[in-house]
């Protein structure tokens, strides 16, 4: 008569089970803990029917496996985020490189304009050969200069927004902008509309896991900044979205330095603004149907090549 133990390795090689038991054979486990077998190497031998190399080496674990695929899986979420968000960035430094050489020339000591964009680029660690690629771009026939346009959309729940678009194709940029409020229920508003219920100002984006919220507000209204925006909070956001979470530090042009160097001193990671944003004047509460639905327009709307950003005054 077979052993205990062997007959709890018989149950286990039935389940193929090569990481870890079933929970339809829990037998196993006390067979396997009062023979000392369990967690211990199986390399040879083995039952008949089952396959083995010399160099093969199983384990029975006492605890259950770690799921790397779902890891990966978020991790490759997060990347592609933060990928996508750098595309954006990058693109919309390359578009003002392509406006300030068609303005004033390839040489940066007779384009100041040009200087500043560098000056921006290297701040936000554009790669060399984007810039280099884009001030050759410049000079490319039939490469038009970039305009900046602003399109004002009715959202959800009195929610306005701005949509910020830098564009060598005007009419290619409205078209595509309409097309996606159209599709999401939104409405195109006047100009003017809802732009005067924002301001511009300099932010600095902060992650919310590299810094408590309190502390933040602190050293930033001690460095001169006027106010500390926490990021919006949706009821289906996902242990990515929450990692992709930013606070915003609303300041001026004259306290944007002061604010930089404080948040170096307290040893506190950001991410430089690209010039200025578009703040608003007063925030909106909404309720979770319209919260998503806002969300879902902005989100689309980003996906559009020519827009660079979207401001709504959503709280």
């Amino acid at each position: 008569m077979a052993s205990p133990a062997v007959r709890a390795l018989g149950t286990l090689f039935r389940h193929r089970a090569p990481q870890g038991f079933p929970s339809s054979c829990p037998g196993a486990f006390s067979s396997l803990r009062r023979s000392g077998l369990l967690g211990q190497s199986l390399s040879s031998p083995v039952p008949r029917g089952i396959s083995s190399s010399a160099d093969r080496v199983r384990w029975i674990w006492s605890s259950t496996p770690v799921c790397m695929g779902r890891r990966s899986s978020k991790i490759a979420t997060r990347k592609g985020a933060q990928d996508a968000k750098k595309a954006k960035r990058y693109g919309k430094i390359g578009k003002e490189i392509v406006s300030a050489v068609k303005k004033g020339g390839p040489n940066p000591v007779s384009n100041t304009v040009l200087v500043s964009v560098l000056e921006r680029a290297k701040e936000l660690d554009v790669p060399k050969e984007i810039v280099e690629r884009n001030i050759k771009r410049a000079s490319e026939k039939g490469q038009e200069a970039y305009i900046e346009k602003l399109y004002e959309v009715y959202g959800f729940g009195g929610v306005g927004m701005v949509v910020e678009v830098l564009t060598d194709k005007i009419n290619r940029s409205v078209a595509a902008v309409r097309e996606v409020v159209k599709d999401c229920g939104g409405k195109m508003a006047d100009p003017g509309s809802i732009l005067f219920k924002f301001r511009r100002a300099r932010v600095v984006n902060i992650k919310v896991s590299d810094a408590d919220k309190d502390d933040l507000l602190a050293i930033a209204l001690d460095a001169g900044a006027e106010d500390v925006i926490e990021p919006p909070v949706y009821e289906d956001d996902s242990d990515e979205d929450s990692l992709e979470r930013y606070y915003k530090v609303i300041g001026s042009s004259e306290s944007y330095p002061d604010i930089l160097s404080k948040l170096r001193e307290e040893g506190i990671a950001f991410e430089p603004d690209n010039g200025s944003e578009l703040v608003p004047l007063m925030m909106i509460e909404v309720d979770d149907e319209a919260m998503d639905l806002n969300k879902e327009l902005m989100s689309k709307l980003l996906d559009l090549d020519d827009v660079d950003a979207v401001y709504s005054d959503q709280k």
